[in-house]
């Protein structure tokens, strides 16, 4: 059988809601990450991507339906290589690696780009349309930013709670305290700040340039400087003696990630050698509300699809929606926390929807690639109750 393979990835620095990117269309944003993951595969002729695969959870505005195909456009790219766009909302991206490997692995390619991108600054707001012509009644522009929206009544109500209400009900069932949630949404930040500083993502993130300005070159919403004593002061954001704050969840974000997939003959074609094997994949699903526990399940189905145990594992990139969530999770997998989001994670990096599955699983390459370790796990918990996870075998040489 044919493997597949995770050859190049890129990612654009994330920006905050209203901030650097908020002038930058979704479609340019995504061009950058294509651009940018073949720079760092000079010599791959681009008519040679048999397919791409592109994550987006608002498609409503200028995304146009399929960003993916607009990317390769706008990217430059021949227009024989085609393109579609993959919607599992938060895991959209990682879904797009999953989707491109097993085109590879079934044959139907020889190379992939998958990846994705969001722009939650510019997502539209919509109104409904009448069923009937000129309606007497006011109508409500509703935001596609995030969350539900245009629910439909036969829905239960659990069902359709905030995404910050439905982790209020995680704190509960779990026990996990507003003390364990800032105190890992602090260490978020200096994570990620020190990775920044230790030139970790250098290589890993491209400046977004437009028109000869460079837009953003960092992360825009690190905070090296805070701490929990400085989150305990943030007033619940859900309940008005909740846990959930604005400090211990992901903000809103624009960026885009971009993942170079292809079979380990494909090398001399991309001319640059496999950083991992994409070795087990796994999805889960359970009660809507309950979202933020899915990757529990799903990174166990990953596992056991590869061989492997958590003893195995020396990396783990979770990405944090809600610190509590993330606690919930690793807490069910009994690992140590040291191997989790050890460059930072999306509380403070930031969780453009659509592009932050190909976030995680880039920097859990690139962390096994550096660490020389052989096992890391990339999962995401999804809106309304699903989550995906992927196994990663570092394959570069000296990997142990």
């Amino acid at each position: 059988m044919v493997a597949s393979f995770v050859y190049t990835t890129v990612r654009t620095p994330f920006g905050r809601f209203g901030g650097a990117l908020a002038e930058v269309r979704p479609d340019d944003l995504a061009a950058v990450a294509v651009s940018g993951v073949l720079a760092r595969s000079p010599a791959l002729d681009p008519a040679l991507i048999g397919d791409v695969y592109w994550g987006n959870a608002n498609g409503a505005g200028e995304d146009n339906r399929n960003v993916g195909r607009m990317a390769v456009l706008l990217a430059g790219l021949p227009t024989s290589v085609p393109a579609t766009t993959v919607n599992r909302l938060c895991g959209s991206s990682l879904d797009a690696a999953i989707i491109g490997s097993r085109a590879v692995e079934s044959g139907d390619a020889d190379i992939v780009l998958t990846g994705g991108v969001e722009s939650m600054t510019r997502a539209p707001w919509v109104l409904p349309k009448p069923s009937r012509a000129f309606p007497a009644g006011d109508m409500t522009a509703v935001s596609t930013t995030l969350g539900w929206r245009l629910v439909n009544e036969r829905m239960p109500k659990e069902w359709t709670v905030s995404l910050g209400e439905a982790n209020e009900q995680l704190a509960e069932r779990f026990a996990i305290t507003r003390e364990r949630q800032d105190e890992f949404a602090a260490q978020s930040h200096h994570l990620a700040d020190d990775a920044w500083n230790s030139g970790f993502y250098d290589g890993l993130v491209v400046p977004v340039v437009l028109d000869g300005e460079v837009r953003l070159a960092h992360d825009e919403g690190i905070r090296s400087g805070t701490s929990p004593q400085k989150l305990a002061g943030l007033k619940p954001a859900f309940r008005p003696d909740g846990v959930i704050t604005a400090g211990n969840a992901s903000p809103l974000n624009d960026g885009a990630s971009a993942v170079l997939i292809g079979s380990e003959d494909a090398s001399s074609r991309i001319g640059v050698a496999p950083l991992a094997r994409i070795a087990g994949r796994g999805v889960s699903a359970l009660d809507p509300q309950m979202f933020g526990f899915a990757p529990a399940e799903a990174a166990e189905r990953a596992l056991k699809r590869a061989g492997i145990s958590w003893s195995d594992v020396s990396a783990v990139e979770l990405n944090e929606a809600f610190a509590v969530q993330s606690l919930a999770c690793v807490d069910a997998w009994k690992i140590d926390p040291a191997i989790v989001n050890a460059k930072g994670g999306a509380i403070a990096i930031g969780h453009p929807l659509g592009a932050s599955g190909g976030r995680i699983l880039g920097t859990l390459a690139a962390r096994l690639h550096a660490s020389g370790k052989r096992w890391g796990v990339a999962t995401i918990c999804i809106g309304v109750g699903q989550a995906l996870a992927v196994v990663l075998e570092n394959v570069t040489e000296g990997a142990r």
